[in-house]
């Protein structure tokens, strides 16, 4: 069949009009480049020219991130055309194209996300090419470096560099990117406003078949984890409250310097220090004022030594000085000397003066000990020392001292359980109207029999169980048997007499002291007056306020009270008149030689002359000669004596008889509770 020329050329159009129709559509589906459009067209009109029985182009269609010029991609494209087939090619084209841009929709889609994860993801994002200039940069770049995109478009990353990079991450950076196509790890930049600052950066190579490779490489800025990690780092070694070392960086750097010290043979002293009275501060002050003190402490220690010293504190009011790089073991003691005055002086704080003093023990590498736990210990026998000698000195370690620390801890072990096993018992010493002899009433005195030692002396255990704290459960023992002895004495028909107990400086400060004696006195039935609570002078003025709110409230409970050992602390008269006592108790050592010592006797005189005149009673305390007995008693005046001479401390049972059936006619004296 032949088909006139008239319908062919008919068909010639519509296929022509169908395939072009075909071509814009491929055109508009696969979102030409700008400069690729002009060519198509030209190669579509040239095969129809010449009526080629097909039409083959390639063209460039971009890639994801087109909007951000990162590259393109070839797709060649295959037209047949004939004469016979433009009905089909344009019905097969309209449905090709179809396809074509449900899948364009499709990329346009996943296009803009990607564009958008570009635009908004929080962490810097950087498109280098292969000669390593930047060609592109989001949002989170400029915030991170400062840098606008337009600022390092076209450079070379290095524009970033701090310059503190070790070159070796870089070499080891490349041969990654080269051998595996990606890496990951920590570089240091150099802010736009000068500052560095590091970051974890992951590099990731994307092949391009038009320009080779691009390097996509995202950071973030990771400043606040490494301060943080630094911060756990210095916890970790340093004390957080002093900024010196804690036991943790002690043990690291005095190990380094004992190393160098035995390299060198040079000598390595260690001083423990340990601040005097410091829980009496905390306790009366607050901890916040306790603190400020040690931090004032630390800093006074870092002016009395040099950077290459070593300087921690251990816990509590306890430091470390190690000083290194000494000619002879004797340079430490002016070290110590310049420690000793400079924490001497007074601190202060809150618009408060307080004064303090430390306790220095040195040990001497390697004369002391080879390493550090035996020199910290030896250390630590020579502060003990120290605070023996009355505080506030400087003791070098010796083999004798650290024998008497060993004992010292034994029987610390000994007298935790003294208590518990029933070794602890009270003898009671009488004390005696001065004139008539009359008992007026007893002490009573702690004695401990030890089963294998035999009695222990209270001037070696006392002080162990005030510094250990043991004087707490010991002391309320002590109230408690002591009342209940009293009482028991007064079912048998004993009145008339007073029991006298020691408070120690521990007790005074306890928060719930008065609420304890109140309990005591109620379980036993103890009325007004027939309780003395005895404190020494220097408890009463280790913190004068505090100290006259506890007596004014054991006074109000119906407590005697009276200052013991007077005359050897340092009271002022301002503050004995403000003190709410009842009894002054004269110290043994101005009694000792009344009789004989001028400057004794006017002692006495004086403050028996002084506590009457302020309504006071006196006991004169150490009566172990009549000589004695009469100078006090009928020269003086004293009220009341008590001594060997009148009688030994004893158990209770041993005063049974004497007390049994016996009433005084003078009854405990009157006791103001306002």
């Amino acid at each position: 069949m032949v088909i006139p020329p008239s319908q062919q050329m008919s068909r010639i159009i519509v296929g022509a009009i169908l395939a072009w129709t075909l071509g814009v559509t491929v055109s508009l589906a696969l979102s030409l480049h700008n400069d690729q459009q002009h060519v198509l067209d030209m190669d579509y009109a040239r095969a129809l020219e010449v009526r080629a029985p097909y039409w083959a182009t390639e063209v460039q269609s971009p890639s994801l991130l087109a909007p951000h010029a990162l590259g393109f991609s070839t797709t060649r494209m295959n037209l047949y055309l004939s004469h016979g087939g433009l009905w089909f090619l344009g019905l097969a084209g309209i449905g090709w194209a179809g396809r074509q841009a449900r899948r364009s929709e499709a990329a346009a889609a996943r296009l803009q996300l990607h564009a958008s994860i570009f635009e908004h993801s929080g962490e810097a994002i950087v498109v280098t090419d292969t000669a390593n200039r930047i060609v592109a940069a989001n949002p989170a770049f400029s915030r991170i470096t400062g840098y606008a995109p337009e600022d390092v478009l076209s450079h070379d990353p290095r524009i970033l560099s701090s310059g503190t990079t070790p070159p070796a991450t870089y070499r080891e950076m490349w041969s990654a990117l080269n051998h595996q196509g990606h890496w990951q790890g920590e570089l240091h930049d150099r802010h736009k406003d000068g500052h560095t600052y590091p970051k974890w950066t992951r590099i990731t190579v994307v092949p391009d078949a038009a320009t080779g490779a691009r390097y996509i490489a995202s950071f973030t800025d990771i400043s606040a984890q490494k301060d943080a990690e630094a911060r756990l780092t210095h916890l970790a070694f340093n004390d957080d409250l002093t900024e010196t070392l804690n036991r943790h960086g002690l043990k690291i750097q005095f190990n380094r310097a004992l190393a160098e010290a035995r390299r060198d043979g040079a000598p390595l002293a260690l001083l423990l220090l340990d601040l005097d009275r410091f829980k009496i501060v905390n306790d009366t002050l607050g901890h916040a004022v306790g603190d400020k003190l040690l931090t004032d402490v630390a800093r006074r220690l870092r002016a009395c030594v040099r950077e290459s010293d070593i300087i921690a504190r251990l816990g509590g009011d306890e430091f470390v000085v190690v000083l290194t790089g000494m000619d002879d073991a004797t340079d430490a003691l002016p070290v110590a000397g310049k420690i000793l005055a400079a924490l001497s002086a007074p601190h202060a704080i809150e618009e408060r003066t307080l004064h303090s003093s430390v306790s220095i023990g040195i040990a001497v590498f390697p004369a002391d000990g080879a390493d550090g736990a035996t020199l910290l210990k030896n250390a630590d026998a020579a502060m003990y020392h120290a605070k023996e000698q009355g505080r506030a000195n400087i003791q070098f370690f010796d083999a004798e001292m650290n024998a008497r620390a060993l004992a010292r801890l034994e029987l610390e072990a000994d007298l935790r359980g003294a208590l518990a096993a029933g070794q602890l018992e009270l003898h009671y010493q009488p004390q005696v109207a001065a004139r008539r002899g009359q008992i007026r009433g007893f002490e009573a005195l702690l004695r401990w029999h030890h089963p294998l030692r035999g009695m222990v002396s209270p001037d070696d255990f006392i002080p162990i169980a005030e510094e250990s704290g043991l004087i707490e459960p010991i002391g309320a023992w002590v109230l408690d048997t002591a009342c209940r002895q009293l009482a028991a004495w007064q079912a048998e028909g004993v009145t008339g007499i007073r029991m006298a107990v020691n408070l120690s400086a521990r007790q005074l400060r306890a928060p719930n002291l008065v609420e304890q004696v109140g309990e005591v006195l109620a379980r036993h039935n103890i009325q007004p007056g027939e309780l003395e609570i005895e404190v020494t002078e220097s408890v009463a003025m280790d913190n004068p306020e505090q100290s006259i709110e506890r007596l004014r409230a054991l006074r109000a409970l119906g407590v005697t009270l009276a200052i013991d050992d007077f005359g050897t602390g340092y009271s002022s008269l301002a503050y004995l008149k403000l003190l709410p006592i009842h009894v002054l108790k004269i110290d043994r050592a101005f009694v000792r030689d009344v009789e004989t010592d001028a400057n004794d006797a006017a002692i006495c005189a004086a403050t028996v002359a002084l506590a009457h005149t302020l309504g006071l009673q006196v006991v004169a305390e150490g009566i172990e000669t009549a000589a004695q007995r009469h100078v006090l008693a009928s020269v003086q005046g004293c009220d009341y004596l008590q001594g060997y001479l009148i009688g030994r401390p004893a158990p209770a049972e041993a005063w049974r008889e004497r007390l049994v059936g016996i009433s005084s006619n003078t009854p405990p004296p009157e006791t103001d509770t306002t």
